[in-house]
């Protein structure tokens, strides 16, 4: 998960009921190139992922989601200068990727997050408690699909010396 997943997930873990530290079955992530094609390669990290995890009958709910997770980070979070191999900041030889997939599993729940460099509320106006209103909205109609298909969903703003922030879904597992 990298040097920076527990101080990106804090907030998260602090959203959530408690959850038993020996629970932890695994976490995964990768770094996603600030190209639309990602979003496949976004795709194909979550089937590898959750294989290894024996989740496979969870991964056409977990795939969409995390593809609508990643394209908004891709279109909506990132500079516009930043789309293809010229303008991504690993090409100018940043280590730190703009978009980042973290995968995370528990006895009883499976986490994606995507984290990237926007501080900005993802969806705009999106509102899960406003579902008629939302579908005439310009944008936030993917996490319309992101709440319909996961259990929960949020974000926060990062801190520290990391900037942007998290957005999740939450797929709780059963026993």
């Amino acid at each position: 998960m990298g040097t920076n997943g527990s101080t990106v997930l804090e907030p998260l873990r602090q959203g959530l009921p408690p959850v038993d530290p020996t629970a932890v079955s695994g976490s995964a992530s990768c770094a996603l190139p600030a190209r639309y094609e990602a979003v496949r390669g976004a795709r194909s990290f979550t089937r590898s992922t959750l294989t290894q995890w024996g989740l496979d009958e969870r991964f056409d709910d977990v795939s969409l989601v995390v593809s609508e997770l990643v394209t908004n980070a891709l279109r909506h979070a990132l500079p516009e200068d930043s789309h293809g191999s010229h303008g991504s900041r690993e090409a100018h030889g940043e280590q730190d990727p703009p978009v980042r997939l973290h995968l995370m599993r528990w006895s009883t729940r499976l986490v994606c997050a995507v984290r990237d460099p926007s501080e900005d509320r993802p969806g705009g106006c999106f509102s899960p408690a406003r579902t008629e209103e939302n579908f005439d909205l310009e944008s936030g109609r993917g996490l319309f699909l992101v709440d319909s298909y996961s259990d929960s969903w949020g974000w926060h703003p990062l801190a520290g010396r990391l900037t942007g922030k998290v957005v999740w879904a939450l797929f709780m597992l059963q026993d």
